[in-house]
């Protein structure tokens, strides 16, 4: 964060500034953690359902926070007292971003890759200018603008991810953060539950682009109708991505590799250029378009973005995670989260690397959570497509997987095995028990199954990524 007396982050904030607060400046980082505070760090003190931040401030100033942020005075610590600690985080991040006129915002959202796409832009942008981006999925009111605060007066490029639970979550983070390109990914079926429809799933995304200056650009998947129809939605230019043939940034003769990695020619109106991802799957080559297509706004040669692409590597954990065991198991640990689309395009990317090794598939699924009414439905589809690709087994982890089962078992030439277990400790023993060398097994399931811990109990004995 730029540095910045305790006085003006209340003038930001419209907040109290404490008693001599004119001499106290916070040069950052801002830290909600109070172990994470330092030397001139500003605590901010959120209020959770089990710990009160507040009750920490004190530790954190002793620590040498120059601050803290607080919804109420603080004996003996210096604290800004705001009525809305949360609110109050959002407008000091939005003043910080107005002292940095040379910062060009990128937001990204969808309902599927937002994380691996934000990383792409990053490592590639990164070629071109000082570039900040949140670390994991810091996506919501608190992680967007404490990643703004991580800007400063050398920052060329900010990514933002950005994640919605309803409608006006991602205009709100817009009026934290306005962005100057704006990227909607895709418009799949991850909470659907919650929005109710993916045409309201649609319009929650596209408040991204709605919110884009005449100045700014849309960055829009050609290849999905309700993303591509957002062209009316925005008054920016719009440039497109995707296998379309009509798309702005386009890939043309794709294949994967053994490991599962893609290569693709990647076509710009300026060249064609060959591109090899360190990414595992065919669902990477939209995120690298779309990361192209930014790289491409920024001003990046079509070469030197082909290139960025080529040596980025993934940057968040439980993404497409491989490692080999010493016994020549295979583990791709994709557990960070689970909808149908990111479901179906794992199974794909583990059904290739399996046959290319010339072992069999199996696949350690738990549930895709908040997908409502259309539960049931979805998880038959995906024991479905566990089935046509050819897996070797599939072994269900909790009672809400039980349709996966019910859908592997109507594909009447499947040979597969299924197994439903109750548990994690179940999964890795049923899994273990069948595995042998050459073999690839897939790990996935939604954040709050903690499917992680089935690959990391299958790793147990250890082994080497690769």
């Amino acid at each position: 964060m730029i540095p910045l007396a305790l006085s003006e982050i209340a003038e930001l904030t419209g907040g109290t500034a404490p008693p001599g607060a004119a001499g106290a400046v916070a040069a950052g980082p801002v830290v909600i953690d109070s172990r994470a505070a330092g030397p001139g760090a500003l605590f901010v003190a959120l209020r959770g359902d089990r710990v009160d931040g507040h009750d920490f401030a004190a530790a954190a100033v002793a620590a040498g926070a120059a601050g803290v942020l607080a919804a109420r005075p603080l004996d003996g610590v210096p604290a800004v007292v705001v009525d809305d600690v949360v609110a109050a985080l959002g407008r000091l991040a939005r003043g910080v971003l107005e002292r940095l006129p040379d910062a060009t915002v990128v937001g990204v959202t969808g309902s599927a890759g937002k994380t691996s796409t934000k990383d792409l832009i990053a490592q590639v942008l990164e070629h071109h200018g000082p570039t900040v981006a949140p670390k994991g999925s810091f996506n919501n009111e608190i992680g967007h603008p404490l990643t703004v605060l991580r800007a400063d007066e050398g920052t060329r490029h900010l990514v933002l991810e950005m994640g919605a639970r309803g409608i006006g979550h991602i205009a709100y983070l817009c009026e934290v953060a306005p962005p100057g390109v704006g990227v909607v990914l895709n418009v799949g079926s991850a909470h659907i539950g919650e929005f109710g429809g993916r045409e309201v799933i649609a319009k929650a995304k596209g408040e991204l682009v709605e919110a884009l200056t005449p100045t700014g650009v849309a960055v829009l998947n050609a290849d999905d109708p309700l993303v591509r129809a957002m062209t009316s939605r925005t008054s920016a230019r719009v440039v497109t991505f995707g296998r379309a043939a009509d798309a702005t940034v386009r890939a043309e003769d794709e294949t994967l590799d053994a490991q599962g990695r893609p290569r693709f020619t990647l076509v710009t109106p300026e060249a064609a250029v060959p591109v090899s991802l360190g990414l595992r799957g065919s669902h990477a080559v939209g995120n690298a378009l779309a990361a192209a297509a930014v790289a491409r706004e920024a001003g990046m040669a079509p070469a030197a973005v082909a290139e960025a692409l080529s040596a980025a590597r993934p940057m968040s954990r439980w993404r497409m995670e491989v490692t080999e065991r010493p016994d020549g198991v295979v583990v791709v640990n994709d557990a960070y989260n689970a909808n149908p689309e990111s479901m179906s395009a794992a199974l794909d990317t583990v059904a290739h690397m399996a046959r290319a090794a010339g072992g069999r598939a199996f696949a350690a699924l738990g549930e895709m959570g908040e997908l409502g009414a259309r539960s049931v439905a979805e998880h038959e589809k995906i024991g479905q497509h566990v089935a046509r690709d050819g897996f070797a087994g599939l072994v269900a982890v909790g009672a809400a997987t039980a349709p996966m089962l019910d859908g592997a078992g109507r594909q009447g030439s499947w040979t597969g095995e299924c197994v439903q277990v109750d548990d994690v400790g179940a999964a890795v023993t049923a899994l273990n028990e069948r595995l042998r060398p050459r073999d690839v097994v897939l790990v996935k399931g939604s954040r709050v199954t903690g499917m992680e811990r089935v690959a990391e109990g299958l790793l147990a004995a250890g082994g080497s990524s690769r």
